[in-house]
């Protein structure tokens, strides 16, 4: 049998498919893992459940009991008061308005808790254990549904001072732009975001242009699948390469207006659609990003990486949140 860990940290992931957790060493080893489904329309209550279950599946996995552990951080979706651990809003999950989800784990529990955003959290984790580790200063862009974004300054978290610090999706990058799901118009997540990005092709396809997304995809399909966007890039597509072109200028856009604020050591993307598509969009984003720094001395020295730990940046986060929180800095 394996050598116990000491002090072993927990690190939970909920999703609005999935609730991930993880045993975690304190230097960042993931010990055990358990995952279920989420319960996503049945109420905080069902969902709480089952998140304190898959808590203990993964423990009784390590051989490790409640009270051993240090403490416990969870990434969730969401605006978060991570000062009271409740969940203001989370509209991917059914009723989670003001939700104590860190007094309900803590109470199930019997451990201290930190709750955070779950981007902010899996950036964490990249810049605990990840592609950030060694940086003091980190920018996270994870492109999506949205464009989530996460803010690690001297160290630590930047939230703000109402937990709705690091909104990169909705820095204006064209007035008078496309409608954002926010109401408003010319949001980067208007136009660099996932969903821009499908808008973008399934109007170019409905209006006839040649493309052989026309044989990859259904238009039953509510998205289309990363890997799918990837084959057609590889085929050599022009509608797919132009569309990841301006994708990837408007991210570069957002990523060197950050930079010029902010000016941290490394700004880090990830997410599905950068795994898939990296190689064609980090090039751009990169280059676009470096012609609109104000700076101009030392550009390489601020580093734009894409996330390395997959899957697992949301527990390892969230465990590493909760080290830096209850634990060993």
């Amino acid at each position: 049998m394996a050598k116990k860990v000491k002090s072993p940290f927990v690190g939970i992931d909920l999703g609005g498919t999935k609730v991930l957790a993880a045993i975690v060493s304190p230097k960042g080893r993931v010990v055990a893992r358990a995952k279920n489904l989420t319960p996503d329309r049945e109420g905080p209550e069902a969902v709480i459940a089952v998140v304190t279950e898959t808590v203990r599946q993964a423990l009784q996995k390590a051989e490790v009991k409640p009270d051993e552990v240090a403490g416990i951080g969870i990434g969730t979706p969401g605006l978060v008061d991570a000062s009271t651990g409740i969940v203001r809003y989370a509209p991917n999950l059914a009723g989670w308005d003001e939700v104590p989800l860190g007094p309900a784990l803590h109470k199930a529990l019997g451990r201290p808790v930190i709750v955070g955003n779950d981007v902010d959290v899996s950036t964490f984790g990249e810049y605990a254990v990840g592609a950030g580790a060694g940086c003091n200063s980190v920018v996270g862009i994870f492109p999506g549904t949205g464009i989530g974004g996460a803010l690690i300054l001297n160290g630590r978290l930047h939230t703000g001072m109402r937990g709705s610090a690091s909104e990169l999706g909705h820095i204006v990058l064209m007035a008078d732009g496309p409608l954002c799901g926010c109401g408003r118009r010319g949001c980067a997540e208007a136009l660099a975001s996932r969903t821009a990005l499908e808008r973008d092709l399934r109007a170019a396809i409905r209006f006839g242009q040649e493309t052989a997304l026309r044989d990859l995809i259904d238009d039953s399909d509510d998205h289309i699948r990363s890997g799918v966007l990837a084959q057609a890039a590889r085929m050599g597509d022009r509608l797919m390469l132009e569309t990841l072109q301006r994708t990837g200028y408007y991210l570069g856009l957002l990523a060197g207006s950050i930079v010029n604020v902010i000016d941290p050591e490394m700004v880090i993307f990830g997410g599905g659609l950068i795994e898939a598509c990296q190689e064609w969009l980090m090039p751009t984003i990169r280059n676009t990003a470096r012609q609109y720094f104000i700076n101009r001395l030392d550009i390489d020295r601020v580093k734009m990486e894409t996330a390395l730990l997959g899957d697992d940046a949301g527990v390892l986060g969230a465990a590493m949140l909760a080290r830096s929180t209850f634990g060993e800095k």
